[in-house]
């Protein structure tokens, strides 16, 4: 896939704002386990918690759930953030060369912040990478907040 241009991730932030008001969000990212039969002499390396075997994909969305960037071959016994650790994706994204625009105003306020992925709580938790609050330090507004990125990962209406 072609890597997104800085312009074309300004826009996929606009639609993020209008569309799940949820500013400076360049995509969404989550893995999928692809099944697969148990690849000769592996062992347990393709096998998952869903007792059978994977691949797992990666990939990021835009706002209108259009892949912006896609990978596979993590195996299945990785984790989401262990399959991200050691994505292309995220080794363009520690290195600056993903594109990725400098912080920016959130639109109406004075807050410059970083343009940044959302994913879910099996993701680490990075400059350009957010993830909800842990359950075990929910306050109202941190709840709130967890409401608001989940609505925004999963791009569907309430």
């Amino acid at each position: 896939m072609p890597q997104p241009s800085q312009d074309d991730l300004k826009e996929i932030s606009r639609d993020y704002n209008r569309l799940w008001q949820f500013p400076n969000c360049i995509g969404a990212i989550d893995g999928k386990h692809c099944e697969i039969i148990c690849p000769a002499h592996s062992g347990s390396t393709y096998y998952t918690y869903k007792n059978y075997f994977s691949v797992i994909l990666q990939g990021a969305a835009d706002a209108n759930k259009i892949f912006i960037a896609i990978e596979v071959g993590g195996r299945g016994k990785q984790s989401d953030g262990g399959t991200f650790h050691y994505s292309v994706l995220n080794k363009l994204m520690e290195s600056g060369r993903f594109n990725i625009p400098p912080p920016d105003m959130i639109p109406g306020t004075t807050c410059s912040l970083p343009y940044v992925f959302i994913g879910d709580e099996a993701y680490p938790m990075k400059t350009n990478l957010m993830r909800p609050f842990p359950e075990r330090s929910l306050n109202d507004e941190r709840r709130y907040f967890n409401e608001r990125l989940s609505r925004a990962r999963k791009c569907k209406c309430n």
